[in-house]
C-alpha cells in the first residue's frame, strides 16, 4: 500500500469520525431545544396567567408534583363526558378515554400516578335490573386542567377458560362508552405517586397495561424538563401489546434525560431488536443491575402480580431502602399495599354496633373485615375494590377505633374508617 493511499484512508477515517461526532452533537441540540421550548412554553403560560393574559385552560398550564397540589377536590362522584376515544396498542385491546367534566368547570390537579374511582350502572346480561359496580383506573396522563384521561384495557375470559365471563367493566366501557357517553366519578385518589423532593434518579418499571400510572409520571416529568435522569423499563409480550409507542419514541428523542428500555418477552417476526425494543425477556434484577449500575435510585413500580410478587421483595432483599421503592398492582396481587401492624392488646370482648339498623354484633374474628361482618349481618353497603383503594366503603365513626390490615390507600375523612380492611381494637359503633 503506498503512502498515498494510506494517508487517503485515514483522511477518510477521520472525516467519517467528525461526521458522526456531529451527528451525535447536532441530535443532543436539538434535543437540548426541544427541552428549551418546553420550558418557554410554559413560562409564557405563566406570565399569561400572572398578568392577566387570555391563556385560561388550553391544557397547558406546568403539571404540578406533589408539594403543589391543593386541598381536595369534590366530594362525592361527579358527572364527565367522553369526549374522545383512541386505540393505543396494535391488538386495539386498550383504549384511552379522554374524559371532560359535564359541568364545563376547570379541574382540580392530581398527584401523578393517582386514579380515578368510577361508579356505572352495568345492563345485567341476564335481563335483570343494572348493576351498580365500582372500579378504579389510573390517570394516564399528566394533570391538565379541560379534562382527565384513563387507558383501558379490555379484560378476556381467563386463560384457557373461554366458558368465564369476561371483565364486566373494562368491556362495558370499551363496547359501551362512546364519544358522548356520560359517567359519575370520585376526584382522584391513591398514595402511588412522584414526589419532587427526591434529587435521585427515577426508575419507572412498568409491565403491560400497569404502564398508565407511569405515563402519568412521566408526561408529567417530561412536561416541568425535571433535571433528574428517567429511567423507563417497559415490559410486554411483543410490539402489538405495547402502548403508545410513538409517544415514547418521540419522549425519549426529545427529552435528554429519559432512557427507554422496553423489553419484548416473545417479540414477533416484524419486532426489531434496537428499533422496536432494547431487551429480549423479562424485567429482572438482572437487567436493572447490568443497565442502572450502581448507584442509589428511587423505584416506581406497578404491574401484573407476577411482577409484583416477584420484582419488589428483590428490590428490598438487594438492600434497596423501602422508602426508595414505591409500587401499586392491579388484579389479585398480594403486594397491593405493605400491611400495617395490628396491636396486640385488644379488649377480650368486643361488640359493634349498627346505629342506624340498630344492631349489635359481638365480635368474634370470625368475620374479615368490618364490611364482611355488615353484609353479613344483612346491611346494605356501597363497596367496590374490597382492598382500601376507591374508598367506597368509608363510614363514620360514632364510636370506637379500628385497625387496618393494610395501607389503605384511600384518602379517609377524619373520624371515618374503609370498611374493608378494618376490624374494631374496641367497642365499636358504625353510621350504618
Amino acid at each position: 500500500m503506498s503512502n498515498a493511499t494510506l494517508a487517503l484512508l485515514i483522511t477518510a477515517a477521520i472525516l467519517a469520525q467528525v461526521a458522526v461526532l456531529g451527528l451525535l452533537g447536532w441530535r443532543r441540540k436539538r434535543a437540548q431545544l426541544r427541552v428549551l421550548q418546553r420550558q418557554a412554553q410554559d413560562a409564557a403560560v405563566g406570565a399569561a396567567v400572572l398578568i392577566g393574559g387570555p391563556e385560561r385552560d388550553q391544557g397547558l398550564d406546568p403539571a404540578p408534583l406533589a408539594q403543589d397540589i391543593p386541598a381536595p377536590a369534590w366530594p362525592g362522584h361527579r358527572e364527565f363526558v367522553v369526549q374522545r376515544r383512541v386505540i393505543e396498542d396494535g391488538n386495539g385491546a386498550v383504549c384511552s378515554f379522554y374524559l371532560a367534566p359535564a359541568d364545563g368547570q376547570p379541574l382540580p390537579t392530581y398527584r401523578p400516578g393517582q386514579y380515578l374511582t368510577f361508579k356505572l350502572e352495568v345492563p345485567d346480561p341476564a335481563g335483570g335490573p343494572p348493576k351498580a359496580l365500582v372500579r378504579c383506573y389510573s390517570l394516564s396522563d399528566r394533570p391538565r386542567t379541560d379534562y382527565y384521561r384513563v387507558s383501558i384495557k379490555r379484560v378476556p375470559p381467563p386463560p384457557g377458560r373461554p366458558d368465564l365471563p369476561p371483565g364486566v367493566v373494562s368491556n362495558h366501557f370499551h363496547d359501551q362508552l362512546k364519544e358522548g357517553a356520560r359517567v359519575w366519578a370520585r376526584a382522584p385518589s391513591g398514595h402511588f405517586y412522584v414526589t419532587q423532593d427526591s434529587p435521585l434518579p427515577v426508575v419507572l418499571i412498568g409491565g403491560g397495561i400497569g404502564i398508565t400510572p407511569l405515563l402519568s409520571i412521566l408526561n408529567t416529568l417530561s412536561r416541568r424538563a425535571d433535571p433528574r435522569q428517567v429511567w423507563l423499563f417497559y415490559g410486554v409480550r411483543n410490539g402489538a401489546e405495547q402502548i403508545m409507542r410513538e409517544h415514547l419514541k418521540t419522549l425519549s428523542e426529545g427529552w435528554p434525560g429519559l432512557h427507554l428500555q422496553c423489553c419484548y418477552a416473545a417479540p414477533d417476526a416484524d419486532d426489531l431488536l434496537g428499533r422496536d425494543y432494547q431487551h429480549q425477556g423479562y424485567v429482572d434484577l438482572q437487567l436493572l443491575q447490568r443497565t442502572l449500575g450502581f448507584g442509589r435510585h428511587e423505584f416506581y413500580v406497578c404491574g401484573p402480580p407476577a411482577m409484583m410478587e416477584s420484582l419488589v421483595p428483590t428490590l428490598e432483599a438487594q438492600g434497596v431502602p423501602t422508602a426508595d421503592i414505591h409500587y401499586e398492582s392491579f388484579g389479585p396481587a398480594s403486594l397491593n399495599k405493605r400491611p400495617v401492624p395490628v396491636p396486640t392488646t385488644r379488649a377480650a370482648a368486643m361488640a359493634v354496633r349498627f346505629s342506624r339498623s340498630g344492631k349489635t354484633v359481638p365480635w368474634d374474628g370470625a368475620a374479615a373485615s368490618l364490611l364482611e361482618l355488615a353484609e353479613g349481618q344483612g346491611i346494605t353497603v356501597d363497596s367496590g375494590c374490597r382492598a382500601g383503594s376507591c374508598g367506597t366503603c368509608e363510614t363514620r365513626i360514632e364510636s370506637g377505633t379500628v385497625a387496618y390490615s393494610q395501607t389503605p390507600d384511600a384518602d379517609i375523612q377524619p373520624g371515618h374508617c374503609l370498611l374493608c380492611i378494618a376490624t374494631p381494637t374496641a367497642d365499636l359503633t358504625l353510621a350504618l
